[in-house]
């Protein structure tokens, strides 16, 4: 069934076609370019009026939302989140793991291995981020200290085995996690630095063995000073390291957001929302595991400590935020709700990008990035009311 999109400005690789066509036929795009639109006998026309056509967010570190956590290992929990997540035009995700025991986190991947693809009126489930266990217990956050822990081969093995596995994240500075780094690199898995204590040298040397990507860069990790850069320094200054950020001016200030851009360039920038089972529902107290609370207030994620847990974030409004926050325009910064996410994911081939051959996950959005349809390959999976093209 081909669909043939109208009337758009579209986001390209390399051009920006100020009113352009798009069209796909299942779940390809076929072809695209400036008006006017090409006749196609047969084929559904979305008149998209003016509106922006991206191509669809991919959030690579995202935990639950609307009640809902990866954790829960309960496949209405993902469907949830996912179909949420399509709200805000997320087409794709990695379900992301807290800092759990051996039995939780294999149920998880399992869970996922037999769920990854598309979903009802939702995104496409990619495969697994493992975010811990092998972290730092100082730099720990909201993960639970009782399960940290270095990587062992036989779990870390098994982890891996299950196959689902996108992104793994872990604290570079303890040798005991040096020879998962190279295990991942041999698999295709990308490995983060995250929830990490290390010196601006100790981060080199996990750059040096195959890191490349920072997990929530400025939170949990060494901040940068003159004469001790920190893991901070090291990140930003090692080109080949993408930073995750979470764009919502909470975790991080707008002018440290500027200085990251500054330093990495739209390339070098992932954006996520690293929401919880709060995204999306009312001020309140949630559920972070069997014995553990959040406070949320303003939209704020707080432990009753005090210290930020995750967030209730989407990937519209991270978007939105960052273009404010480095005064830099949409057709300069949209890889980095999209490409740059199916770069770490290791599906940049068939995702990320609008361009013929690659899969039709597309978002709609207005000039304040609220979404107004969300296609996940292929399949209209959310349609603002108002919408009506």
């Amino acid at each position: 069934m081909q669909t043939l999109i109208t009337n758009a400005r579209i986001m390209a690789p390399t051009i920006v076609y100020e009113s352009g066509w798009l069209l796909f036929d299942g779940r390809k795009i076929i072809s695209l370019g400036a008006n006017p639109a090409p006749s196609v006998e047969g084929a559904t026309v979305i008149d998209a009026s003016g509106l922006t056509l991206l191509p669809g967010f991919v959030d690579v570190h995202v935990h639950g939302a609307v009640g809902h956590e990866a954790m829960d290992n309960n496949p209405d929990a993902l469907h949830g989140m996912a179909k949420f997540y399509a709200q805000h035009g997320v087409t794709s995700f990695l379900p992301t793991t807290w800092t759990e025991s051996r039995a939780k986190i294999m149920g998880t991947l399992s869970l996922v291995a037999q769920m990854m693809g598309p979903q009802p009126e939702g995104a496409t489930i990619l495969g697994v981020h493992l975010e811990g266990p092998y972290i730092d217990v100082a730099k720990r956050g909201a993960q639970r200290e009782d399960y940290v822990r270095r990587a062992e081969p036989d779990e870390a093995l098994a982890f891996l085995d299950v196959d689902v596995i996108r992104l793994l994240a872990m604290a570079p500075e303890y040798e005991e996690n040096w020879w998962l780094i190279d295990e991942c690199r041999k698999r295709g898995v990308t490995v983060s630095a995250a929830h990490s204590s290390a010196t601006h040298d100790q981060m080199q040397h996990g750059i040096d063995l195959g890191i490349t990507q920072a997990t929530h860069t400025y939170n949990a990790m060494t901040g940068l000073h003159h004469r001790e850069p920190g893991g901070l320094g090291a990140v930003m200054s090692r080109p080949e390291v993408a930073c995750e950020l979470i764009a919502d001016n909470i975790h991080v200030h707008p002018t440290a957001m500027k200085i990251l851009y500054k330093a990495k360039g739209p390339e070098g920038i992932i954006l996520i929302s690293d929401a919880i089972r709060a995204a999306g529902m009312p001020d309140g107290e949630y559920r972070v595991d069997d014995d553990r609370t959040v406070i949320v207030k303003d939209g704020v994620v707080l432990l009753p400590s005090g210290s930020l847990a995750g967030s209730t974030l989407t990937m519209d409004r991270a978007l939105y935020n960052f273009m404010a926050a480095t005064g830099e325009p949409l057709e300069v910064l949209w890889p980095c709700a999209s490409l740059n996410g199916a770069r770490s994911a290791g599906v940049a081939g068939e995702r990320g990008s609008l361009e013929k051959g690659k899969i039709a996950d597309l978002v709609l959005v207005d000039d304040d990035i609220n979404v107004q349809m969300t296609i996940a390959e292929g399949v209209v999976v959310y349609r603002n009311e108002a919408f009506s093209g």
